[in-house]
């Protein structure tokens, strides 16, 4: 439900430098393991925040998209820590191979996502969400079985996107589990109009963000956010095969309690890039305003943009984000996962 006539912030384009920001600090945690050891490690530091019935919100991706999280991290994730977890999944907005529920099935079992339940929520329609204090909307549509679950992983592959500029945390809950008819039109399209993506820069990012903050407020404090930051393209899991070339190198992995501090660290982390190694991803994120989402989450008092970086590899030492990157070389090199799926993708099912 739209509210009217309000007026997008500005700046999107603009990157806050970690020094001139203000306020209280999160801890964000790091580890440049990543594998399925590296996922567990970070999970464990955060992981107490689930409780009951757990859900895991990841982007499943579109049929054989080559820059999805590895299945083998996901299901040794499962297998050892949250065996009796749920993946939730929403279908698309646009025609493609998960805009209806059975095409959606058989999308999954084409990318290897069979070795837990999925639940695409919005297959039996669809809840509302109250939006506390937002501009945009007074409530949101979100798939009607999410609310089945008492807790949530928020288990994200960090990346570009084509509208938002970047995809964290904050884009994986405020579109992934926005319903595929009526929340994410709410969010894309203007009322009234036949441009489907008419929305875009600092008010496409603020409706996404009002959708976020109605589902974490609804888990609140039973949620937890983990980024992944490897196979970084420009380009949204939602491209599918047809995403941009990989060329931001890997980095590792990120989690946190605060939703905002985890998207403002890779978005720091990969500004940090030495020797241009972000160029392609930062001038991503600006050319679409997509910083505009970092600066409303801390206006919506969904979290806080200054953190205490702790990294697991080193004992939990404290760093700042140009030490973790300082030795990483500009070029992206694929890990074994690409070829494990290139050659495998059949018999992960």
């Amino acid at each position: 439900m739209a509210k009217k006539n309000p007026l997008p912030g500005k700046g999107g384009d603009r990157y806050l430098p970690f020094e001139h920001r203000s306020g209280e600090r999160s801890v964000v945690f790091f580890t440049r393991d990543l594998s399925e050891r590296g996922l567990l490690k970070i999970y464990d530091k955060v992981g107490a925040a689930l409780c009951g019935r757990v859900a895991i919100k990841l982007h499943t991706g579109e049929a054989e998209g080559p820059n999805i999280i590895p299945r083998p991290w996901v299901r040794e994730l499962i297998e050892t820590r949250l065996p009796d977890a749920t993946i939730i999944e929403t279908n698309t907005y646009y025609e493609g191979s998960r805009y209806t529920t059975e095409e959606h099935r058989k999308t999954l079992e084409i990318n290897g996502w069979t070795f837990c339940p999925v639940d695409i929520t919005d297959a039996d329609g669809v809840a509302e969400l109250p939006v506390r204090g937002g501009k945009w909307f007074d409530v949101m549509h979100v798939g009607k079985s999410m609310l089945n679950y008492d807790s949530l992983l928020v288990l994200t592959h960090f990346k570009g996107h084509i509208m938002g500029g970047f995809g964290g945390s904050n884009k994986n809950i405020g579109i992934g589990c926005a319903d595929g008819r009526i929340g994410k039109k709410e969010i894309h399209t203007a009322e009234g109009s036949d441009n489907m993506w008419g929305i875009a820069e600092e008010e496409l990012m603020e409706r996404m963000t009002e959708s976020t903050k109605a589902t974490v407020d609804y888990f609140a404090p039973h949620v937890c956010f983990i980024n992944t930051m490897r196979n970084m393209s420009v380009s949204c899991d939602c491209e599918g095969a047809e995403a941009e070339p990989v060329v931001t190198p890997d980095v590792g992995i990120v989690a946190s309690l605060d939703i905002l501090a985890a998207d403002a660290a890779c978005v720091d982390l990969v500004y940090a890039l030495p020797n241009f190694g972000g160029k392609a991803l930062t001038e991503r994120i600006e050319t679409r305003h997509g910083l505009r989402q970092l600066s409303y989450m801390k206006e919506l008092g969904m979290g806080n943009d200054r953190y205490t970086l702790i990294d697991l590899d080193h004992d939990g030492a404290v760093v700042t984000a140009e030490e973790v990157v300082r030795d990483i070389a500009p070029v992206w090199t694929p890990d074994r996962y690409n070829t494990f799926w290139g050659r495998n993708k059949r018999r992960l099912s």
